[in-house]
Parts: structure tokens; sequence; C-alpha cells
């Protein structure tokens, strides 16, 4: 159960992780200024294996429709994939993902909605980046040192996920629960060095439980899920805002499953997370707006 005397003594144990100031910065190019408080970038899948059905658009019509529409609902950022994460996804040529992504990236850059592109492919991000976008949701290990130079280069952001494989198709098994954040934090200090150097200064950094989990949906993973979104905030301590990507329990929720990110939005905001990875946009949003009454 998730209550008070739960909470308290894990912020207790890692307060200064939980008070240490992250940095703040902008994109000027789309009027978008990130600070400590949560944010909101809503997803668009261009594989047609997604699993998530409700995000994946078919047309480049329908992509448009749907980044133009989740920046209306709030979104401060669309991210837009071209191909899944899932077990028995299809994999997608590095051509193909430029391909099926290029279009709808540069289309909505051209409006100045800020459009993050994930992928684990290095080709992939300086393609799309060329294209307009202004954001590489890497969700893999990159070495070359080139790669986050070109990211500075074009002034865009980072966002380096936590994959305990190579990728986030790897099928590395997560580490338990109560060590996976140690484990973080030494994968993190590399990567964010290896950014910092090469002149990136638009970072975050997330824990990536929404990847590579191989845990089949029931009360485990609900379980890790919970516990990793509750434990999140201690990644602060790397100075840089923390992302998390919102789960959806089909086995909790059932038939009511498109609610499922709006109760994990409400453990995200508690946690201190800097910006969610939602699905649902207009039914997290609200979640998010009690920041400016509380």
């Amino acid at each position: 159960m998730i209550s008070a005397d739960r909470v308290l003594p894990l912020w207790l144990k890692y307060r200064e992780a939980l008070e240490t100031p992250i940095r703040t910065f902008d994109f000027p190019k789309f009027g978008k200024k990130f600070e400590d408080r949560t944010y909101q970038m809503g997803v668009l899948n261009l594989s047609p294996d997604s699993s998530y059905r409700e995000t994946v658009c078919h047309t480049l019509q329908a992509a448009l429709y749907r980044g133009r529409r989740m920046t209306l609902e709030g979104a401060a950022m669309v991210d837009i994939g071209g191909e899944s994460t899932g077990d028995t996804a299809d994999i997608v040529s590095i051509e193909r993902q430029i391909d099926r992504m290029r279009p709808a990236v540069s289309a909505l850059a051209d409006e100045n909605i800020l459009v993050s592109v994930e992928t684990y492919h290095p080709e992939v991000a300086v393609a799309l980046l060329e294209a307009g976008a202004g954001v590489v949701n890497l969700t893999g290990r990159v070495d070359d040192k080139s790669f986050y130079q070109a990211i500075a280069k074009h002034e865009a952001g980072l966002i380096l996920c936590y994959t305990p494989g190579e990728n986030a198709r790897s099928s590395d098994d997560l580490p338990p629960v109560d060590q996976v954040f140690d484990a973080q934090l030494l994968f993190f200090k590399d990567r964010v060095a290896m950014a910092e150097d090469a002149g990136i200064e638009r970072l975050w950094v997330d824990p990536g439980f929404g990847f590579a989990l191989n845990l089949p949906d029931g009360p485990d993973r609900i379980r890790y899920q919970t516990d990793s979104i509750l434990q999140s905030f201690r990644l602060r301590e790397l100075g840089w805002p923390v992302t998390v990507q919102l789960t959806g329990h089909v086995f909790l929720f059932r038939d009511e499953v498109r609610v499922a990110q709006t109760s994990a939005a409400t453990l995200a905001v508690l946690s201190k997370a800097n910006m969610v990875r939602s699905h649902e946009v207009p039914r997290v949003q609200p979640v998010l707006h009690l920041q400016d009454y509380a």
C-alpha cells in the first residue's frame, strides 16, 4: 500500500537527492522552457505493431493530427517512434525508420512543435535532427563521441534512457528493485559525462523501466514499476531533470486501462519527476495542472 509511512522513510533516507536542485533550460526555437516541475511528453507511434494501439498512427495525416492535438492538450513535447520495443515486434531497419519518421518530424517541427525521436540508432537520431527534431530520446547505449557532438551542434536535447543491455530491445533482465537505482546511477554518471563533454546543455535522465522489463503483466510488474516511480527522485542527485515513463497495467485496470496512466502520473508528480512520457495526454494533464494550485 502506498501511504505516508511508506514514502516518508524513503524521502528521509535520500533527502539530499530529493532536495538537489536540477538544471533548467530552454529551446528558444520552439519557445519552450523546462524548469523544476513536471511536464508531459505525448507518445506518437509510427510502428503499426506498437502495443498501445491508441497511439499508433498509420498515415502522415493521422500523425500530424495527433501531434497537433496532444500539443493543444498540454504536451510540452511530442515523442515519435518508428519501431516498437515489444518482444514480438518487427525489427525495423535504420533506413525504414528514417523514412517512416522524417515526414512527421519535419512537418511538426515546421509548426514549432518540439519533437523528440525515440531510437537506439545514432544514424536515425542524426538524420531526424537534420529534419527538425529538437530532442533525441536515446533508448540504447551509444559510445560514439561524434553522436553526442552532433546533438550539441544542433543545440538539441537528449533523454538518456537506462537499459540493462545494449538497447531497449535487448533481453537482459533488470536488477532487483532494491538494487536498480545504484546500477542506474553508475550508468548515468558515465553517460552524462559523455554528453556534457560533448557540449550538450539540455538533458534528461530516464530510469527506463518501461523498456526491457522481462516481467508479465501482473502483481510483480505492478510492484516493480510502482517502486521504481517512487524511487525515481534519487536520480536528481545527478543534477539533471528526470523523465518517467507512465505505466499501463491491464492486469489491474482491465477495461479501464486507459486511466492507468493518470494513476501513475500522480505517483510521478509525488516523486518530483520533471517529465512524464504519456500515451494519454488529456487524461494526465489535469494531474500536472494540480501543481499550479498546490
